[in-house]
């Protein structure tokens, strides 16, 4: 059995005597796990490193083996290293993909999705926060609960939207909130076509997210809370 795809590197762990286990979301064969032989020599390990881009090809006997790696760097992104929030932001990504996705199920879109904002997370400034709010939105959509922003789901209406449903993530405008708008979720404006997010807004934006991941979520949760990672990410965000 052997494929070839390209895939980001979610997390790596020592294996036996100089090698690896490493976890991957590739693009046609999801979230993929294999043995780098070598993987933790003074060669390898560093470009084995969370968020990098890698040309992977798998072998194994059968299918249902863990297999091995042979990896090729394709995209580092050592400059996220450098930027604390971005770090956190990756931290947060690789350890949401490893508890949302089954293994070996193909995520494409996600996988794009996530090639691109690791992408202009390694640019200057944080023009990268407003798609890391839609990065979560996009999570969510893949684990069979996508938020529906477009119109209110009382009036039908598309003016107006103040609030999320807590039960079924549709929005709500003022209007039709009325006496229910205590219960309702807020509308983060990281949600709104166009809108500049800072880190206040995208802190919004994950609290919102948050309770919609950890509901999904709540049979993989340890302690029902979501990864220490994103908690390190909000945490952040807080003090920005």
């Amino acid at each position: 059995m052997e494929w070839r795809d390209e895939g980001i590197l979610l997390l790596t762990r020592p294996h036996g005597e100089g090698s690896a286990i490493i976890e991957v979301l590739t693009a046609a064969h999801g979230r993929h796990l294999g043995v780098v032989r070598g993987g933790a020599s003074r060669k390898m390990a560093p470009l084995l490193q969370p968020g990098a881009s890698l040309a992977l090809e798998w072998r194994a006997r059968l299918e249902d083996h863990i297999g091995a790696f042979t990896v090729e760097p394709l995209r580092s992104r050592a400059a996220v290293l450098g930027d604390p929030l971005a770090l956190s932001a990756l931290g947060a990504i690789c350890a949401l993909l490893h508890l949302a996705l089954p293994e070996r199920d193909p995520h494409p879109h996600l996988h794009a999705v996530t090639e691109a904002l690791l992408d202009q997370m390694g640019e200057s400034g944080t023009a990268w926060l407003g798609r890391y709010a839609a990065w979560e939105c996009a999570l969510l959509e893949e684990i069979g609960f996508g938020l529906d922003l477009a119109t209110c789901a009382v009036t039908g209406q598309a003016q107006d939207l103040a609030y999320i449903s807590p039960r079924t993530g549709r929005a709500v405008s003022r209007q039709g909130a009325g006496d229910w708008a205590p219960k309702l979720l807020p509308l983060p404006r990281a949600f709104l076509p166009g809108a500049m997010v800072d880190a206040p807004a995208l802190l919004a934006a994950l609290e919102v997210t948050g309770h919609f991941l950890q509901r999904e979520l709540a049979d993989r949760l340890r302690g029902g809370a979501l990864p220490e990672a994103r908690q390190r990410l909000m945490a952040r965000l807080s003090r920005n």
